[in-house]
Formats: C-alpha cells, structure tokens, sequence
C-alpha cells in the first residue's frame, strides 16, 4: 500500500493519512485516538475506516466484545409450537439447537455431541423424538440429559449423567427467542431497554413466521446492517422499485437504534399496490402509522409496518462475507384469512425485490473498501442511525 500514498497525500488531511495505513501498519489498531472522528457529533463525524470492513483482527475483535457478550436472535416460538420441533443455525457462539421438550419448555443448546463433537442437527428447522449424534449414535432427551451412549458401559470411570448437551440461555420477548452463552448478561428485556414499551402494541407475540430466506453475500456484515438503517441510498438502488423514502431518527433506551417512516399505506408492499390485509389491531398510536426500521445489536433488524414484518440477521461469516437470513411475519389472525395466500405474494414481492437489491449493492460498496484511498467520508444527512450503530461498534471494540 504505501506505494500508492504519494499519488494523493496532497488530497487528504491528517486525519485521512492516517486512515490511508492499513491495520497491520499500525501500531494499536483499537487505540480509540483512530476513532475520535466516527465518535464526533454527527454534523462533523466521519464514518469508519476501511480496514472495519477488511481486516481480520478487526473482525475477531468484532466478534469477542460485539458478539459473545450479547444476545443472539433465533425466530419465533410458535415456530417449534409442538415438544420436539427445534432449530438448529450457526452463530457467532457456535452452532446452537433450540428446542421445545416433551414438557413444554424451550431449551438452547450447543449443537454439538459431547463425545467427539460432531453436529447433531443438521441447520434450519425439525423435529426429533431424541437428539442422535449421527457419527456413534449417543442419543439425548429433549432436556440435553444423555440417554444412551452405545458400549460406554464398559468404561467404567464413565456416567452419563455428567454427559449432557451444553446449555446456552435462551429466552423470550413477545414470543421472539434470543439465546446467549454470557451468563452474566442482563435479561433480555433489560437489554432491550424501552424497545419492548415501543412496540407493544405490535403484539408480537401473536406474529407467525410465514416464510424464511437465506442469502450468502461477499461482503463485511457492517456494510448490510448499515444500508438497512438508512433510506438515503433508496432513490438510487431501489429507483425502480421502492422509491425514495423519508426517515427521522428515534430516540431509544437500551441496545437498539432505529428510524421511522411516515406512511398511512404499508410499506410492507410496493408503491401504487393495495392489499386488503388488515392493520394490527392493537396499534392505536399515530405514531404507528408508518413503519420502524431497528438494528437490535449486535445484528437483528425488526422492520415493524402496520400490518406485518420481517426480522433480518446479518451473520458475519468472515471479514467479508455474510449470510442475511430474514424471517416474514404476519399477524395470526391475518394468516388465517382466506384471502392471505393470494394478498401475501404481493408483501414477499416487495420484501424479496428490496432485499436483492440491497444485496446486489454490498459487494459494489466492499469492493471499494479494499482500496487503498478509501478513507473514511462525511454522514450523509440521513445516516443518522447508521451513525449511532458505528459509535456502538467502536465503543465495543475500544473499551470506551
């Protein structure tokens, strides 16, 4: 890289020098001194260095402070409604198994056996009388409690009683399951701050899962979560779909951020369409005449419209790839319509038309990361959200 410095040192100013090594020419790559300007105000704030978005130590960093020490989403309860049903996803913690036993509780595990560590449940959705390793057959309850553990009994220092599967935490808001493995970590109502008082008239705990998408992107996971959280990009890359939209910023309490738009018709299908789904009854504010678009650190999106909505995680794979997995819903009630299967086409339209196109645009953005003049550039005047999610990351990985 430093080849290049001599072609345009006399554009930058100190600061941007700076930012012009790249993080194995640095000293500390965390001293919080290289992140004073993303901490700024926000009228004179400057946006994260590129070796956020392209650096490895970087992103193992990322992934010790801003992931293992927070809660993790998974989907909905009523989607594992009957004992045995489960859902099995990789996290950043590790692969986990989410499971509701024969006696009605919702347990987390890691999924993998305690024997020689083989996954046990291949990833996305089932049901299983027992949990069975598939390499040397040792079976587990629904509880994690080993059940059998094929000629074991001839070792005679073993009990397996001392085998069970690994348990994570896992609990509940609005029907939503969250798991961690810090079990110092606060309740996740705790965590969420005043998010469970915003939405409560959403009532999402009568939500459904209708329908799951999983994308796999090249591109760092920062570069997804902050496209989702500004509409400033929305009359280019969705120009011929969405349109440009107008956000505000709102205020929060806890591990979240978010933005509104104002709109009296769903932004939940494209403009010009009509539906005859019905808003959720229970909202009954006029600031719920429009829709939310939130970032539940380190990595969920609930985007919450009057009458559905669709949660979005962005899992970082490596540095600079990502899995976007996102979950539709609708109200049951809604679900149970005769008119639903017909009218919902036109929600996962518009869901599956903005999520492609927000994906197709990553990798343009992280392919310009990995220049050597790519230097951190002023917000844009509604990137506010994404402004206060990049103060949280350097704040987690900087001790500050």
């Amino acid at each position: 890289m430093p080849k290049y410095r001599h072609l345009y040192e006399h554009m930058v100013t100190y600061s941007e020098k700076a930012n012009l090594m790249s993080a194995s020419e640095m000293d500390d790559l965390f001293d919080p001194a290289h992140y004073a300007e993303t901490l700024a105000d926000f009228g004179s704030a400057r946006t994260l260095p590129a070796w956020c978005y392209t650096d490895a130590s970087f992103f193992q960093r990322e992934m010790e402070r801003c992931f293992h020490s927070n809660w993790h989403f998974i989907g909905h309860e009523s989607e594992i409604a009957e004992p045995g049903q489960y859902i099995a996803v990789d996290l950043v913690i590790g692969p986990v198994i989410v499971i509701r036993g024969k006696d009605g509780e919702i347990r987390s595990f890691a999924n993998t056996c305690r024997h020689r560590g083989a996954r046990l449940l291949e990833n996305g959705q089932g049901h299983c009388a027992t949990i069975v390793c598939p390499y040397h057959a040792w079976t587990y309850e629904h509880s994690g409690n080993l059940r059998g553990a094929p000629a074991m009994e001839e070792m005679p220092e073993f009990c397996k009683e001392d085998w069970g599967l690994i348990p994570f935490r896992v609990e509940q808001y609005g029907g939503f399951m969250w798991v961690t493995s810090n079990g110092e970590l606060p309740a996740l109502t705790d965590y969420l701050g005043d998010f469970t008082s915003r939405f409560e008239g959403h009532d999402f705990g009568a939500m459904r899962v209708v329908r799951r998408e999983t994308y796999d992107i090249a591109c760092n996971w920062k570069v997804l979560a902050e496209n989702a959280l500004e509409e400033y990009h929305t009359g280019v890359v969705h120009s011929n779909s969405l349109g440009q939209q107008h956000s505000v910023p709102v205020e929060t309490l806890g591990r979240w951020c978010a933005l509104f738009i104002a709109s009296e018709t769903s932004l939940s299908i494209l403009p010009g369409e009509t539906s005859v789904l019905p808003h959720i009854a229970t909202l009954n504010s006029p600031t719920d005449d429009g829709t939310y678009f939130t970032m539940l650190y380190p990595n969920t999106q609930f985007a919450c419209s009057q009458d559905s909505m669709w949660c979005v995680t962005f899992h970082p794979v490596s540095p600079e790839q990502t899995q976007v997995r996102v979950a539709f819903c609708f109200p049951s009630g809604t679900v149970a319509l005769d008119s639903f299967e017909a009218e919902s086409q036109k929600y996962f339209h518009r869901w599956i038309t903005g999520i492609e196109e927000d994906n197709a645009i990553g990798p343009v953005q992280q392919q310009g990361l990995r220049s050597p003049a790519s230097v951190p550039g002023p917000y844009g005047p509604k990137e506010f959200t994404v402004h206060e999610m990049n103060k949280w990351t350097v704040r987690c990985v900087t001790d500050q």
